[in-house]
């Protein structure tokens, strides 16, 4: 089935060229003007009907791009890639620290835009299987969402949590979770797993009062619990 992509820019001819390339490529492409009409795009949209991607432009007439992130990640978490005409450091450093996966300055070449497309699509596929879509794995900034959120986690919370996001439904051992974990630290003790376990709740709890994906199995160790 052919994955969509939505594109949100006001230029219609840079527009065109990037769904001309997205096409060419084996993509279906829907293009939108607004922020508003993306958010509602992505709000609004059948599961099954709803893009793969965010294409969006930081310059829109109606409302900032930043915004329509921050926003969008209220209560979806596709994927995104700026576009902008600007190109100083401090917002690339905004654009990925409020939840985008890449960032590109104009003039760009479409083709490079839709390799970069397929990159972040193919980065975040093995997480697919994460229970329900709460949890989004951004490895790269070595963050994990729940509910849309960023969690604020340690190096270990993170690592842990990943391990159990990446095996939905499946008993990891606490032998095999410090193996994956604590793999550089062979000195720490099982009970550790506990400890951080009962962080991890809290932390989720948070977010999400009356959910409780991470399951206990006595005797036998944690998994996070299916969809």
């Amino acid at each position: 089935m052919p994955v969509t992509i939505l594109i949100v820019e006001d230029e219609l001819a840079i527009a065109d060229s990037i769904a001309y390339a997205l096409r060419t490529d084996g993509f279906v492409a829907r293009h939108v003007t607004l922020g508003a009409q993306a958010l509602q795009a992505m709000h609004g949209a059948d599961p099954a009907d709803l893009p793969a991607l965010v294409v969006l432009d930081v310059g829109l007439p109606d409302m900032n791009g930043f915004e329509v992130c921050r926003q969008l990640r209220q209560f979806c978490n596709a994927p995104v890639i700026f576009l902008t005409a600007r190109s100083d450091e401090i917002d690339r450093i905004v654009g990925l620290e409020i939840g985008a996966d890449d960032y590109v300055t104009k003039p760009f070449s479409p083709r490079e835009l839709v390799a970069r497309i397929r990159v972040v699509l193919r980065r975040l596929a093995p997480h697919a299987a994460a229970p329900a879509g709460r949890f989004d794995i951004r490895a790269p900034q070595a963050r994990i969402l729940y509910c849309g959120q960023v969690l604020d986690l340690t190096r270990y919370e993170y690592l842990l949590l990943k391990a159990l996001c990446e095996r939905p439904g499946h008993v990891l051992s606490r032998a095999q979770l410090m193996d994956r974990v604590w793999a550089d630290s062979p000195d720490t003790l099982e009970r550790t797993v506990d400890a951080h376990v009962k962080s991890l709740r809290a932390k989720l709890r948070q977010v999400d009062p009356g959910d409780d994906p991470i399951q206990t199995h006595r005797g036998m160790g944690y998994s996070l619990a299916g969809a």
